[in-house]
């Protein structure tokens, strides 16, 4: 026979205290993973690059321009041309995709200045940590 009052208090939600000791490790587990969690999104997410839009629109414009030049090569049979068309659109579409570095200057500056440019989730992370420190101390 099946023991229904345990599948029962599990559908409930029945919760149990913790201990001090699971408590602490609980906590301690917690602020792991969010400075974890920052460390990860600082290392694969953007690092900090931003779109340049005025390098993609340049990009582009060669792209368009390289298309022409490929399809003025072909009507004329030069094949020069058509390459010179060809590596003037590849080069747009390399310069439309590169992505600017942000200067090193943003990171090393504290107060509003790192605010201003600091990703949500450094800023709620930064906030997260300040909570923590209050509590502890």
């Amino acid at each position: 026979m099946v023991d229904k009052t345990a599948s029962n208090s599990q559908q409930r939600g029945v919760t149990m205290p913790l201990s001090e000791h699971e408590q602490r490790l609980l906590d301690e587990m917690e602020r792991s993973l969010y400075r974890n969690d920052a460390d990860f999104v600082a290392t694969v997410g953007s690092q900090g690059s931003r779109p340049n839009y005025r390098m993609i629109v340049i990009g582009a414009l060669l792209g368009v321009l390289g298309i022409a030049g490929i399809v003025a090569g072909v009507i004329t049979h030069l094949v020069i041309i058509g390459v010179l068309g060809f590596l003037i659109m590849f080069g747009g579409v390399l310069l439309a995709l590169r992505r600017s570095a942000a200067p090193e200057e943003q990171s090393q500056h504290s107060g509003k200045t790192f605010a201003k440019h600091a990703s949500f989730m450094d800023r709620m992370n930064d906030r997260w940590d300040k909570r923590q420190d209050e509590r502890g101390s």
